[in-house]
């Protein structure tokens, strides 16, 4: 898929490849391969289920950035993995590990965010997890989000970071707040259930989902569909 991916961008957009997971040697075994596919950064999930100390998880990336030359974001998810990142954790690691450039926020936690910014003191480059976080997360110094909602608003999406870049905080909180009704529902069941149910709603031909996950509950896609026309999407 990521090899696939880079042929088809043909380099006109950068290539971020998921290549996380809780096993370090098939982390980097799936990080190295997508080196050679083409793709142009990673982005790590912390390990999850069997977990690790902060001294764990600091090893553990260490050890993937230097089988690879590329860029890596950090993932930071507690709520899929069960693993929190503490601040200082995030911050060793983009100071002392060359390729390891940000992390992908998703906690949720202002606060330890806050926490982890003002140690890094632009160490770190900083993207929101979270699609009704963008603009608060730009307001700490972030630099974008790795998005659900770009999958089918694009423009959109785009647009509530560029108006916060371009000095016009009133517009990009008028498009992060008129966003959050279509965001709920894309979240409304556990992701990427809805999304890919948005997808195929569009004519993109999403296709369908892999067990354990099922198909959309009936009354949750009509709700979604609502929200799809009501935003403008379909």
């Amino acid at each position: 898929m990521v090899r696939y991916t880079c042929q088809a961008v043909r380099g006109r957009i950068p290539v971020i490849a998921g290549t996380g997971s809780n096993s370090t040697r098939e982390a980097i075994h799936l990080s190295v391969e997508a080196e050679k596919a083409g793709a142009d950064g990673l982005l790590l999930v912390t390990p999850y289920y069997n977990k690790a100390t902060q001294k764990g998880l600091i090893t553990h990336y260490k050890a993937i950035a230097e089988s690879v030359s590329i860029p890596i974001l950090l993932y930071h998810i507690p709520g899929r993995t069960g693993v929190t990142m503490t601040p200082e954790t995030i911050v060793t690691l983009c100071r002392e590990v060359p390729n390891i450039v940000g992390v992908k926020e998703a906690s949720g936690n202002f606060s330890s965010i806050a926490a982890m910014m003002q140690m890094a003191d632009g160490a770190l480059d900083l993207y929101s997890g979270n699609d009704d976080q963008i603009v608060p997360l730009l307001a700490m110094g972030g630099k974008g989000v790795i998005s659900v909602l770009s999958n089918v608003a694009p423009r959109q999406t785009h647009d509530i970071c560029q108006s916060f870049f371009d000095g016009d905080v009133k517009r990009s909180l008028k498009l992060q707040l008129e966003a959050v009704p279509l965001i709920s529902q894309l979240f409304c069941e556990v992701n990427p259930i809805p999304v890919k149910a948005a997808l195929n709603l569009m004519g993109r031909q999403a296709g369908p989902l892999r067990l354990p996950l099922t198909e959309m509950e009936p009354a949750h896609k009509e709700a979604l569909a609502a929200a799809m026309r009501e935003y403008g999407i379909l």
